[in-house]
């Protein structure tokens, strides 16, 4: 997954204008444009289209993170200037205030099955001998939970086929 793509569906799921994600970039000291903003969330094929630097990206979701939680108190954090599949799902995990048993259940949403073992490998350093390389299928079933659980509207239609469901069998009962 490329962090222009990442940040397109994290702006979706939380349904932030341009000015909240301005604002979001400005939480981690970058300031950026509306027109930067727009470039990143174009399509590829889009000649406008610009790509989101890992450190553009790391910046986003520090300040993603001083959005949900808070400031923490003394020095920020440096923006990477590499980010991994593993960073960006922790920093994600963080901002939202998630444990493991929560990870489960967005990745559940997703109709994806992981252990609690499986998914402690992910946060781990890179060095212990446990660590586990997240896979961009782990992280877009994450991103598709993530949208599944936060996105006001993504219920909707299943409250809608319920009540159809319910109307119809008691229709069939009488």
């Amino acid at each position: 997954m490329n962090n222009n793509d990442i940040l397109r569906r994290i702006r979706y799921t939380f349904e932030f204008g341009d000015s909240k994600m301005i604002s979001i970039f400005g939480l981690a000291k970058l300031k950026v444009t509306r027109e930067q903003i727009s470039d990143w969330l174009k399509k590829e094929d889009d000649p406008a289209y610009k790509e989101c630097s890992d450190t553009q990206m790391a910046t986003f979701l520090n300040g993603f993170i001083n959005d949900k939680r808070g400031k923490k108190e003394g020095k920020q954090p440096e923006p990477e200037e590499r980010l991994t599949n593993n960073i960006i799902f922790t920093k994600l995990k963080i901002a939202l205030n998630l444990k493991a048993e929560d990870v489960i259940e967005i990745m559940d949403l997703a109709e994806f099955k992981i252990s609690k073992h499986e998914l402690s490998a992910f946060f781990r350093k890179p060095g212990n001998r446990h660590y586990r390389t997240c896979q961009d299928q782990i992280l877009r079933n994450f991103l598709k939970g993530m949208q599944l659980k936060y996105r006001p509207d993504n219920n909707k239609g299943s409250e809608v086929k319920a009540v159809k469901f319910e109307y119809n069998y008691k229709k069939k009962e009488d």
